[in-house]
């Protein structure tokens, strides 16, 4: 991997919005109103006169669950890449949260627990913040902070179709359940999330329809919501995730993780893949988080404020963007509608921020608005091969170990790779930061095959033995 795409995904990462901007646009649509919607439309309101979110959803100004969102009731945690990301494009939006209940975790002085078969990370002392709240109450801060700017605004509609002019989107058709209505604009963005129709609607309009890749990674959710008596900020640790082995889990845990969310609250999910299905009552609940780490039993002792809520994916999904022949001019994808893993691993909101990025450094090119924006869908693939990279590469793993499956040569030198850095990071808080750094996706995954770091880990493996 190139030092250039090193430095291009630091680029997104570090993204600001410009610090002028003149409106290249007049009206720009984008088609769902879910974070990743969000984020895009504060992006496109620096570049458009107006900015129209079209939503299928009622929405809730308190922060309620949606149709649309099925795993809205599971764990929900915002990366520190997120996190900065949000923060430096919604200013105060961090405290505001704060103030409404939200916990800010600090990594780096460690008050959030990632364990591995019940070995904690070694302290990095880097500058790591993780938010942690319900995923509706998160949604619902985004959505007043990006709905309070001037230029944006929201329709409660169902998308149904695009129109063009000379190969390019023209306007979106939608339903708002009584009449049909045709906005007109010269931009769209597709933020419809992991069953967007767009692929089905330009592929009947005589346009390449995006290859579609899937990953089999069959996850079985249950997440519950438990009384908190303590404050966050007298808790040691407010955010915890815990990774097991196969076959090393209490009752068929994977990965288990538990939060410290709004109204003093707990929020702790576990999750078993294919067949295992833990916690599917509060008693099995209970007495798997008893076997892992401490702040598991901590997080689950006080009442029951919600019951168990499951969920199942059978497998990850990406939309290849990129290398198409024939594609519409002014359209874009962003958030699950490109790509949506494997959410234990808690990429899809920091994502769906970097895909931000992504769209605002386009635009700022001053780009070809005659053309595909085939400069957006590469910048993006950066974001979608670095996060897949992670979850695929993950659970790829896991479903060779279940099946025995015996991987090629060059793949089995890149697992072993990671495992000395996964295994050196519980014992070296340099190593361990370096891994964070692109867990939380601050960093490339390229970044761990640094010759150095490599070394390192190797050496503080075997220090341990």
């Amino acid at each position: 991997m190139s030092d250039s795409v090193i430095s291009a995904f630091d680029g997104l990462v570090a993204a600001a919005p410009p610090a002028a901007s003149t409106p290249k646009l007049d009206t720009a649509c984008v088609i769902g109103g879910s974070i990743a919607g969000l984020l895009a439309a504060r992006v496109l309101s620096d570049h458009a006169r107006r900015v129209v979110i079209i939503e299928r959803d009622e929405l809730s100004a308190t922060g309620q669950s949606r149709p649309s969102v099925p795993q809205d009731h599971q764990v929900h945690t915002l990366l520190p890449a997120g996190h900065r990301w949000v923060e430096r494009w919604l200013p105060g939006f961090t405290q505001e949260a704060l103030d409404m209940g939200a916990v800010l975790a600090d990594a780096g002085a460690g008050r959030v627990l990632t364990a591995f078969d019940g070995h904690p990370q070694a302290p990095s002392h880097a500058d790591h913040h993780l938010l942690t709240c319900s995923r509706p109450f998160l949604e619902a801060r985004i959505r007043a902070r990006v709905l309070a700017r001037p230029s944006v605004s929201l329709v409660r509609g169902r998308a149904t179709g695009l129109s063009y002019r000379d190969g390019a989107v023209s306007a979106v058709s939608y339903t708002d359940g009584t009449a049909e209505h045709t906005l007109a604009a010269d931009f769209v963005v597709d933020a419809m999330g992991r069953g967007s129709r767009l692929s089905e609607w330009i592929s009947q309009d005589g346009y390449d329809k995006p290859a579609l890749e899937r990953l089999e990674s069959p996850i079985n959710y249950a997440t519950a919501l438990f009384e908190r008596d303590v404050q966050s900020t007298y808790l040691d640790v407010p955010c915890a995730l815990a990774l097991c082995s196969p076959g090393a889990g209490p009752d068929g845990v994977s990965v288990a993780a538990a939060n410290a969310v709004e109204d003093k609250q707990w929020l702790v999910m576990l999750m078993g893949y294919g067949d295992d299905r833990p916690g599917r009552t509060i008693d099995d609940f209970r007495a798997a988080c008893a076997a892992l780490p401490p702040v598991f039993a901590q997080a689950t002792a006080g009442a029951v404020t919600r019951d168990i809520v499951t969920y199942h994916q059978a497998e990850s999904r990406r939309r290849h963007f990129t290398g198409l022949e024939r594609f519409p001019a002014r359209l874009a994808v962003v958030g699950d509608a490109v790509a949506s893993f494997n959410p234990v691993y808690g990429q899809g909101m920091s994502s769906a921020a970097l895909h931000g990025s992504c769209l605002s450094a386009y635009l700022a090119g001053d780009p070809d608005l005659t053309r595909p924006a085939t400069d957006f869908f590469a910048l993006q693939q950066l974001v979608v091969d670095a996060a897949w990279a992670v979850s695929a590469g993950g659970d790829s793993a896991r479903l060779d170990a279940l099946a025995g499956v015996e991987p090629p040569e060059d793949v089995r030198r890149q697992r072993w790779a990671l495992q000395q850095v996964i295994g050196a990071s519980t014992v070296d808080g340099s190593v361990a930061r370096s891994f964070n750094d692109v867990s939380y996706m601050l960093r490339h995954p390229a970044t761990l095959a640094d010759p150095a770091l490599l070394e390192r880990a190797v050496a503080a493996n075997q220090n341990v033995e």
